[in-house]
């Protein structure tokens, strides 16, 4: 009798079956992110509100910020824009493509009298190398490309793992101006519409009709390249709101910044609209360092300071770019957090190889011949404060640039850098911690150091088959500093 009490007893108190769990159990594994690449060219470290610009107004980058994770110590692949955009789409260095300079279509800049020649390097996104696209694709995302491409003459983002492009060509800025109509081929431009809000536009269309299906968009915006070219009304404003002395003092291009940011707000209020953003990464960063120098003299475009100089160095300012992520269920929380203004911040430094590795280790993507550059950086989007185990991150760039630098690589290894000039052979090592404006070269008082790192950035370079300059036959030291462009099409 006790016994058959106590069975009707378990059998009372025993929970039914949860046909909800049965259902969990038995669906589909959950819907892989959304992926949403937002690169602007040529921005500055400084040119961003959330940076420090006392003049750029960026309430929505401000916003993305805010609810993500904002890089201190973030990098471009490369110092110039060709290389940074091959790095990204494939997770490789620059020096490993063999990719190492800004590809122009039909010409070469040269300087002809100078101690190094050019080596034979690749100008063109190589056919062999899986791209970030391709990956995808082969996942079952939706995958589309639009705005500036600038990886080789006949080379079209289709044929690299993207279903749709718009705007991408062999050019480097856009032929005609932002202004519309200009020359490049834009299906149902607007008459006097602008460029960054045209491919906004089509970004949100192509966004609305894949909102249902894993998607990859790749917006990489022709802005703030040069021609330096606002939309009136903004110029206008800025021109008004600029004083002496301020930091940032170019209207225009203070109003191409404005039209970034208020293209970034359409596209994350878009997100919003379609119910995805809760499901969507979305990653924000520029292409290389700020225009700030010419042939040698202050170019009136942008200020990088504290960092020094700009496009085209091997100091800060030409490397160093703004990078923001807000990956859900990855990122902090803000509404955690409590207060609005407490940002995720990250001093650690990451460089665009990275955002590869990072999406590769996510969401197991198949990676061409095991090879990548960059490090996954999820430990540090869960926890901004935390470090990455790597000991140094490189560059290399054996070329001349207008920007009056020249052949150089580069190694940085917590706070130290260390530069290789490879027309002399010399070296500049800085603290970056204590001197992030690279105005001491230390490389005599800590030579143990220099020469540590500098062995340290020959073994990557042989590791990764970077190929140097040769010595050049008609080198003139009296004539070095003379440039040309030469038309390689003749």
């Amino acid at each position: 009798m006790n016994h058959r009490i106590l069975l009707l007893l378990f059998a009372v108190l025993l929970p039914l079956p949860d046909a909800s769990a049965q259902q969990s159990a038995t669906a589909s594994p959950a819907r892989p992110p959304n992926i949403v690449l937002l690169m602007a060219d040529d921005l500055g470290w400084r040119d961003l509100q959330c940076y420090g610009s006392q003049t750029h107004e960026t309430p929505y980058l401000n916003q993305l910020a805010r609810q993500g994770v904002r890089f201190t110590n973030a990098y471009a692949p490369c110092t110039v824009c060709s290389p940074t955009r091959a790095a990204m789409l494939t997770g490789q260095s620059p020096a490993r493509l063999h990719l190492t300079d800004w590809i122009e279509f039909g010409k070469d800049y040269v300087q002809p009298f100078a101690r190094l020649g050019e080596p034979d390097w690749t100008q063109s996104l190589p056919t062999s190398a899986t791209t970030l696209a391709e990956a995808l694709q082969r996942k079952g995302y939706r995958t589309a490309h639009l705005g500036k491409w600038h990886l080789g003459e006949g080379v079209d983002p289709v044929d690299h793992g993207f279903d749709m492009n718009v705007g991408g060509t062999e050019h480097g800025f856009p032929p005609g101006g932002f202004i519309l109509p200009n020359m490049l081929d834009l299906e149902g431009a607007g008459e006097g519409e602008y460029l960054t809000d045209y491919l906004t536009r089509r970004s949100i269309d192509w966004i609305e009709s894949h909102r249902d299906e894993p998607f990859f968009l790749n917006l990489w915006y022709y802005a703030v390249h040069k021609p330096i070219e606002g939309k009136a009304a903004l110029t206008n404003y800025y021109q008004g709101k600029i004083r002496p002395g301020d930091l940032h003092d170019n209207a225009s291009y203070a109003a191409m910044v404005h039209a970034v940011d208020e293209s970034v707000g359409r596209v994350l209020a878009a997100i919003d609209r379609l119910g995805v953003a809760d499901n969507t990464v979305v990653v924000f960063l520029s292409d290389n360092g700020g225009l700030s120098h010419n042939y040698g003299t202050r170019d009136p475009v942008t200020n990088n300071y504290p960092l020094r100089r700009g496009k085209g160095s091997a100091y800060e300012g030409g490397l160093r770019v703004p990078m923001i992520v807000r990956w859900p269920g990855v990122t902090p929380d803000p509404a955690a957090g409590g207060a609005e203004e407490l940002s995720a911040v990250c001093d650690e430094p990451v460089i665009g190889t990275d955002l590869y590795a990072t999406v590769a280790a996510a969401l197991d993507l198949e990676v061409d011949q095991g090879v990548l550059d960059g490090a996954d950086i999820r430990p540090v989007l869960s926890q901004p404060s935390g470090s990455l185990s790597r000991e140094a991150i490189y560059w290399h760039y054996p070329h001349y640039h207008p920007g009056a630098d020249g052949p150089f690589s580069v190694i940085r290894s917590r706070d130290w850098k260390l530069i290789h000039r490879h027309s002399t052979d010399a070296v500049e090592l800085y603290n970056l911690a204590k001197d992030p404006s690279e105005a001491w070269d230390v490389s005599g008082n800590y030579p143990q150091q220099a020469a540590r790192l500098k062995t340290q950035l020959q073994t990557w370079r042989k590791k990764v088959g970077a190929q140097m300059p040769p010595t050049n036959p008609n080198y003139d030291p009296h004539r070095v500093a003379e440039h040309q462009w030469v038309d390689t099409e003749q």
